[in-house]
Order: C-alpha cells, then structure tokens, then sequence
C-alpha cells in the first residue's frame, strides 16, 4: 500500500480544509495516509489579533503534529502552505528546515511530492509559493509531481503548478468544485506516481 503524509500549515482554516480534502483523497485512492499539521510559530498575541485565526487554532491544536518521520515514512507527500509574501509560511518552512539530518542521509530523496496553496487576492503569488516549496524539494532529491494539465479539469482551477484557492477580501470563501475536483485529481496522481515507482 502506498504510503501519503499530508503535511500542512494552515492559520484560518483554508490550507485545513484543502488538506483534509486530499487525505480523503489519498485513502480513496488506496493510500495508506497520514495527515499532520505542523506547529504554529505566531506569539498568542498575534493569534488573539484575528478572530478566525484565534477561532481555528483553537479548533485544531490538538491535531497530530507533523515529525521528520512522516515524511520519511511516507511515499508520497503533499505540502500545504497559505502564501506569505509570495512564499511558504514561516511554520512550514520551520519544519522544512529542521529535516537536515534526514536529508543528509537521503531519507528524502526518490519519494513524489506536490503542493497546495491559497491567498486572499487571485494574484497573491500562489504560483511563486509553490515554485519555491519546490525549491526545497529539488534539494531533497524528490520527484516533483505537479499535476500539470494532465486532466481537462486544470484548465478549470487553471494551475499547473499544484492547486490553490482564493479565498477574497473577506478570507472566508469556500472551496468550491472546481478546487475540491483539483484537489482529488492531485492525490490520485501522486499516489499513482508513487505507487509505479514503489514498485
């Protein structure tokens, strides 16, 4: 059975979603899944400072956690990501960057990865985001498996690179068929490509 860690940093709850989105995914597809969030980073007081944030946070801080070893243990992983400035998150590029000593013993290498994204504004740097995570993933020696336009279902959500969603001047739009059809087709790829390669 392939294995997929969905791992992911969410602070309102979009990234959450697109995450939980994809573990269904994955386990439909015969994976064998692991969803973890990474640890918030933020100071209470800049939580406190936004009431969706503060809402979600409380929502989920007892969720599993994600470790060096889910990524190590996974075959395929997926990783999630609101945009910052046109890049990853500060928590998840923490945690990225605490995988030193695996990636030095190549525990990261020859594994799938893709990954997910979403901005309030639809030019917020979705697309330079997940450049970047990858990035990172070059440098891990993983395969990196956008999905590309490999369904006509892409040219729907109209990103090649991953998927992304935008959630408004209100942060608060909800996904829609068209992410959640992206989102579907993202997993199944991934844990097909992992499992040829598995094999």
């Amino acid at each position: 059975m392939t294995k997929l860690a969905v791992i992911y940093y969410s602070s309102t709850g979009t990234v959450h979603a697109m995450a939980t989105r994809l573990a269904e995914a994955g386990e439909k597809a015969g994976a064998e899944v692991r969803l973890r969030q990474v640890a918030e980073l933020a100071p209470p007081e800049a939580i406190a400072s936004n009431a969706a944030w503060s809402q979600h946070f409380d929502e989920t801080k007892n969720e599993p956690k994600a470790a060096a070893d889910d990524v190590v243990w996974a075959d395929a992983v997926l990783f999630g990501t609101p945009t910052r400035y046109g890049n990853v998150a500060s928590q998840l590029k923490q945690f990225l960057d605490t995988l030193g000593p695996q990636w030095s013993q190549g525990q990261l290498a020859d594994k799938v990865y893709a990954g997910f994204t979403s901005t309030m504004t639809a030019h917020g740097g979705q697309e330079s985001t997940l450049l970047a995570l990858y990035n990172t993933i070059h440098h891990f020696g993983g395969l990196v498996a956008a999905p590309g336009y490999t369904d006509p279902l892409k040219f729907a959500d109209g990103n090649p690179y991953g998927v992304s969603h935008v959630t408004g001047g209100s942060n608060d739009a909800p996904l829609t068929d068209v992410q959640l059809n992206a989102l579907d087709h993202m997993a199944q790829r991934v844990v097909r490509l992992a499992g040829k390669l598995s094999a």
